[in-house]
């Protein structure tokens, strides 16, 4: 394969971020025709189609981990542009230099709990963005497959390709009901688990499945769906359906008896890790580090793995 083009590989992340081909053009200014020239000699570099001509256009299989090297090019070129410009001011007192994108996946639980401390240092970064993509902990990794981000929150241990993993910690989530439901719902010392009203997040969300398992049940006809990490929490609360308690949210409930842990039911604790461009980026490794601490303050600890015998 011939070397790759940066400026062709910089047209191809594009285009996957606008959706089109026309939009691309507007965005680097510039025609449709040259965006479809540059991408034509890119797949002629590559041997493979590296977009699918489709509304919007995605990336071929051949084409992720290209746009995953576009992508870094872009980081390590703004990160160089803005080292360079550091102290430089134009006459209004604004700064020069590249703004610096970091593009991170994370489940919602996490966004609304123990990544906050990162989201307060990020804040004292100069022309630095952040720009969050809010996917369950069980699927964010593939974005980190397509190349849409350079590092995620994930409940998979195993490294993507051209990434590095390290465990965080433990979210833990204990299945809970405000007590006036858990009393409608009395099975002898338990709860009818295949009639009481149950809560998922969305689709992907199968926590409370794991718990409906170890009792040899299925999912109940009524089960309500609350995409947001507070509203569902407070759902929770006002006897929608039960649901699982993130740990602070559990503890405070139960002091004050808002809601209470469902008879029988064990909480189960979900092992996060942090995955990474493998990059020598000095924006990245900062970023990393703001993760550990948070994750060090807040999380339960990762387990570690049985050593044999």
């Amino acid at each position: 394969m011939r070397a790759l083009d940066p400026t062709q590989l910089e047209t191809l992340v594009v285009i996957t971020e606008e959706g089109t081909f026309d939009a691309a053009a507007r965005r680097l200014n510039i025609t449709p025709s040259a965006v479809s020239q540059r991408i034509r000699a890119l797949e002629r570099a590559a041997g493979r189609v590296l977009v699918r001509r489709t509304t919007p256009c995605t990336p071929t299989e051949a084409g992720e981990p290209l746009i995953r090297h576009g992508r870094q090019l872009r980081l390590l070129l703004a990160e160089a542009t803005a080292s360079l410009n550091t102290g430089d001011t134009d006459d209004d007192g604004s700064s020069d230099g590249a703004v610096v994108d970091l593009s991170v996946v994370v489940n919602a639980d996490t966004l609304a709990t123990w990544f906050r401390p990162v989201l307060e240092e990020v804040a004292t970064w100069d022309r630095t963005a952040l720009r969050i993509t809010v996917e369950d902990q069980g699927y964010s990794a593939d974005a980190l497959r397509r190349g849409e981000v350079l590092a995620a929150v994930t409940s998979e241990p195993k490294p993507v390709q051209g990434c590095t993993v390290e465990p965080l910690g433990r979210l833990r989530y204990t299945p809970g009901a405000a007590p006036a439901l858990v009393e409608r719902h009395r099975k002898g010392r338990g709860v009818d688990w295949g009639a009481m009203p149950m809560i998922v997040f969305n689709e992907k969300d199968h926590l409370q499945d794991e718990v409906l398992a170890a009792h040899g049940a299925t999912r109940p006809p009524v089960v309500h769906r609350v995409p947001s990490s507070h509203d569902f929490h407070e759902a929770i609360r006002r006897g929608l359906g039960w649901g699982m308690l993130l740990d602070a949210q559990a503890e405070a409930d139960l002091a004050s008896g808002a809601t209470m842990p469902l008879p029988g039911a064990r909480p189960i604790d979900v092992q996060l890790y942090w995955q990474r461009w493998r990059l020598d980026s000095i924006t990245v490794d900062d970023l990393s580090e703001a993760v550990r601490r948070a994750a060090r303050a807040q999380l339960r600890p990762a387990r570690q793995p049985r050593s044999p015998g």
